[in-house]
């Protein structure tokens, strides 16, 4: 498909007001030219290509963003905590516009069959190209996620993606899920690898005895005669959000203290920029900022936010860019930099949408695509079932491929209520769309995919979902770990997310009665990050439910009754 000059007109409407193009005069000057939405001009003379949380995502796809995106306290009313209308006034974005359908979910089922599917690594191939051609030295970053998330990368143990990353051209990452591989699978990856082909930055992972780093904190390069450094930060709560035992003896943590050594160590080595690629999640970010000086941009993952500008954080050295960008391979972000006097004078920033549409597959990538694919593809392929809704993830508190996957968990192990994790990855089906092994398995591949059927008393039950509401909505993001809220099915429950913890989770139910401290109930559940834990892989547990229904009917969402949030812009 490709735009007609009324939708054209759209985009660059879009993408004038997010900063692209100077005024509204040179966007419709750019269409009467014929100008395309990629041709962005260079900017300065250091530039950074980036994307993140692509979750093994080979192949273009729909991905809903979230509707319900709750900043509270310091995080009410800045970025990522817009959706919907309130995003696309607090960026000046036109509606029903392809920027509009790229960064909110506002409507979704409309404009995804009009725009078509997002990312796919055969087309960001084809954008990083472009960019390239315009700013050869440009550095390729990869925010992590990026080796976990489909089901070829979890049958490779993650060498689909290695290769491709490796053929993408990246020159940097971070990890975070490439961790549940185990730290031996991790350490073989680097070594034989990406040894003399990508940086694998982490500077907050030391060893348990001495304290002795496990990977490169930083890498000096130099960019058309500039020196620029680049400092990797990995997801701080690996062993807490993931099972402990994959690495043992590893620490992790946010460490500001050694990340402003590391940023005055580079500094003293002659680095002109100083850039930390992050897998925090935005919020973590902002504040690092504002507590660390001497970094000129922050350039993060983990959330999946989307935000289409750099947050601006003032701190004892100056102004730090916070910038994040997607999941999927739906985004690239662009940053140039100009540099003067041995130091950041201006820049520029774009945070591109992949529109497989609008960007030719590239012919290398597309066939190692077709080759790491098809001794798979017929598993791969085959149809479970039919979807009559709309099927997404994402939200702080229930998507519909989760309430499909509390449903089955129920269903199949005879179960009063259900959990599931508040996994921020997974791709969306539209309605009339047959669900397959994989988009099944986009939504639950990981390595300790078990699924459970515990005894849980009513007290416990409530621990649990208020451990994971304060992990989601502590007031200081130093105590949040990035995830939503657990899915719950069969239960229903009032939020009070602005409540201490404890107070937060009230009124639980099931079946309209009251839940029992002292009562134990039948809780199923999956991805337990307890060692020793054992059941069927969750798939097989959501494969044999859909096979049994053939036909998916729209889903009402279990969602709790939300207290305290009136008007805020992080729900639409």
């Amino acid at each position: 498909m490709s735009l007609n000059r009324r939708e054209f007109m759209g985009v660059m409407a879009a993408a004038t007001a997010s900063g692209m193009f100077g005024s509204w005069q040179e966007a419709n000057a750019a269409a009467a030219k014929g100008e395309k939405l990629y041709e962005i001009p260079k900017f300065g003379n250091v530039s950074f290509l980036h994307f993140t949380d692509c979750h093994a995502q080979l192949l273009p796809v729909y991905f809903r963003e979230p509707s319900v995106n709750l900043g509270l306290a310091e995080m009410l009313g800045r970025p990522p905590h817009f959706v919907g209308d309130a995003l696309l006034k607090h960026f000046n974005i036109p509606s029903n516009s392809a920027w509009a359908h790229a960064y909110t979910f506002v409507g979704f089922e409309k404009a995804a069959r009009t725009y078509g599917k997002v990312g796919g690594f055969a087309h960001m191939a084809t954008l990083v190209k472009m960019m390239k051609a315009s700013r050869p030295q440009a550095f390729l970053f990869d925010g992590g996620d990026t080796w976990q998330g489909s089901a070829t990368a979890l049958w490779t143990k993650g060498q689909d993606m290695v290769d491709a990353t490796k053929l993408l051209g990246v020159d940097m990452m971070c990890p975070h899920w490439e961790f549940t591989y185990g730290a031996d699978r991790v350490m073989e990856i680097i070594e034989k690898e990406l040894a003399g082909k990508i940086e694998f930055l982490a500077q907050n992972v030391k060893t348990n005895d001495f304290g002795d780093p496990v990977f490169k904190p930083y890498v000096i390069r130099e960019q058309n005669g500039i020196p620029v450094a680049v400092i990797g930060q990995a997801f701080p709560y690996t062993p807490i959000a993931n099972p402990r035992y994959f690495v043992p003896d590893w620490t992790f943590g946010i460490q500001d203290d050694n990340m402003q050594k590391m940023v005055d160590e580079v500094r003293a080595k002659g680095a002109k920029v100083v850039v930390v690629l992050s897998h925090n999640g935005m919020d973590v970010d902002l504040k690092m900022a504002s507590r660390v000086r001497g970094i000129d941009a922050i350039m993060g993952g983990h959330t999946h936010d989307g935000v289409p500008q750099p947050v601006k954080v003032k701190n004892a050295g100056g102004v730090t860019l916070v910038t994040n960008a997607g999941s999927n391979t739906k985004f690239l972000g662009v940053l140039d930099f100009d540099v003067k006097g041995g130091k950041v004078a201006d820049f520029r920033y774009k945070l591109l949408p992949v529109f497989a549409n609008l960007l030719p597959a590239d012919k290398e990538m597309q066939a190692f695509i077709d080759r790491v694919r098809g001794p798979y593809k017929a598993k791969l392929e085959e149809t479970l079932a039919m979807t009559e809704g709309l099927l997404y993830r994402r939200g702080n508190f229930n998507g519909s491929f989760d309430q499909l996957i509390v449903d089955a968990l129920m269903d199949v192990k005879g179960a009063d209520l259900a959990f599931s994790p508040g996994f921020r990855w997974g791709t969306s089906l539209l309605p009339g769309q047959a669900i397959t092994r994989e988009h099944v398995m986009d939504q639950t591949a990981t390595t300790y995919s078990y699924s459970t059927l515990t005894e849980m008393s009513g007290e416990m039950i409530k621990t649990v979902l208020e451990d994971v509401c304060d992990n989601l909505f502590n007031p200081d993001p130093y105590y949040q770990q990035g995830g939503d809220m657990v899915r719950v099915g069969g239960l229903q429950y009032t939020c009070a997310p602005l409540e201490k913890m404890g107070s937060r989770i009230q009124d639980m139910r099931l079946k309209g009665k009251p839940i029992e401290a002292s009562k134990n109930y039948k809780v199923a559940g999956w991805a337990p990050v307890a060692e020793g834990a054992s059941g069927e892989p969750v798939w097989d547990v959501v494969e044999t439910w859909l096979k049994a229904k053939k036909v998916v009917p729209p889903l009402k969402l279990n969602t709790p009754r939300l207290l305290g949030v009136k008007g805020n812009p992080g729900i639409a």
